[in-house]
């Protein structure tokens, strides 16, 4: 074997040429030397437009199955518009929690049980007075500032032991806030029965009512979106996402 066949087969790489080099594909053509997620070639787009194109496909399928089936139209029903966004503010305000322990890698199943226990502590304080049947006699005829704040301090107590399970006990957030969940509905049922809460005062059902759903979902996502975008807080919570 020659000197220059040994010197090739022991000769170890040039650290002097550059770590990167242009690669071929399958065709011969030249390959970019990084390449990244493909989605950021091929769209230049935000994932929310994505997401708002798959609401109008389904807002336009929804319009011929009305037309097909119903004979009527699925967009230009007024009653039945307002009726769906004042459902929909209220899973809206919910979502604006959810999304922030989303956003920090957690999920939470008991935000809706959450909230139907707090809606019935709050409602047995908002009754009117004199009602023989309620559940706090002496305390009836209430302004609704007391009610509203007594439902938002339990569910500040709920969202304490969540947190306390998941950080201290090293509990799974999906098991932790799955046995809230079913611990919520519990405590509902035995704080009331099993029967409905009514006879509410008007200015603690005026809440509710009107168009006011839809106001307190958009102050609220209003109020978060400059939390998250522009506060040490919204800083935190996008770094912990990426587990900083």
């Amino acid at each position: 074997m020659g000197a220059s066949a040994v010197k090739g087969f022991g000769a170890t790489p040039n650290r002097s040429q550059p770590a990167t080099q242009a690669r071929h594909d399958h065709n011969g053509s030249p390959s970019p030397p990084f390449r990244r997620n493909r989605d950021v070639y091929t769209s230049g787009l935000p994932p929310e437009l994505s997401i708002l194109g798959v609401m109008i496909g389904m807002m336009l399928l929804f319009e011929v199955l009305g037309w097909i089936f119903v004979g009527q139209s699925f967009i230009a029903n007024p009653l039945r518009l307002k009726i769906m966004i004042l459902q929909e503010a209220e899973i809206g305000i919910i979502a604006v929690g959810v999304t922030q322990v989303i956003i920090m890698g957690g999920i939470d199943l008991s935000s809706g049980s959450v909230v139907g226990m707090t809606a019935m502590i709050a409602a047995s304080l908002a009754q009117v007075a004199g009602y023989s049947h309620a559940i706090y006699p002496s305390l009836t005829g209430l302004n609704p500032i007391f009610p509203v704040a007594a439902g938002l301090v339990c569910g500040l107590i709920v969202g304490l032991v969540n947190g306390w399970l998941i950080a201290f006990t090293k509990i799974p957030p999906f098991i932790a806030t799955l046995g809230m969940m079913v611990s919520a509905r519990g405590l509902a049922e035995w704080y009331t029965n099993g029967r409905p809460i009514g006879n509410l005062t008007d200015s603690f059902a005026a809440i509710g009512s009107g168009w006011w759903p839809v106001i307190i979902f958009l102050a609220v996502a209003f109020v978060f979106h400059i939390a998250l975008r522009y506060t040490r807080y919204g800083k935190f919570t996008y770094t912990k996402s990426h587990g900083v």
